[in-house]
């Protein structure tokens, strides 16, 4: 039977060993700080080439998870059921533009 292949061993052959957030260089024993994100948020979908991944330190990751929870618990920001807004924001616009 074949080992399925790591896709982070693979990302860290693809990719420079540098966060894609804040730039921080990686090395040594700090390379375990490095992870793979995916960008779809889809664990299963690892292409070969790592258009689905970047490599960003354990910081801007947990950062990266956390702002899509924080999104995810807010509240719409347009309310449910007003689709159509009759509000037109330029309607004077040429009244004021024809003001010598």
């Amino acid at each position: 039977m074949r080992k399925p292949v790591d896709y982070r061993e693979q990302a860290l052959k693809l990719f420079p060993w540098v966060c894609g957030r804040c730039g921080r260089e990686f090395s040594g024993k700090q390379l375990r700080e490095l992870t793979v994100h995916h960008k779809d948020h889809n664990h299963s979908n690892n292409p070969p080439d790592g258009s689905n991944w970047e490599l960003l330190c354990v910081y801007c990751h947990d950062n990266e998870h956390q702002r899509y929870l924080e999104a995810d618990a807010r509240e719409p920001l347009r309310p449910q059921g007003n689709e159509n807004s009759t509000y037109k924001a330029f309607a004077a616009l040429g009244e004021l533009l024809n003001k010598e």
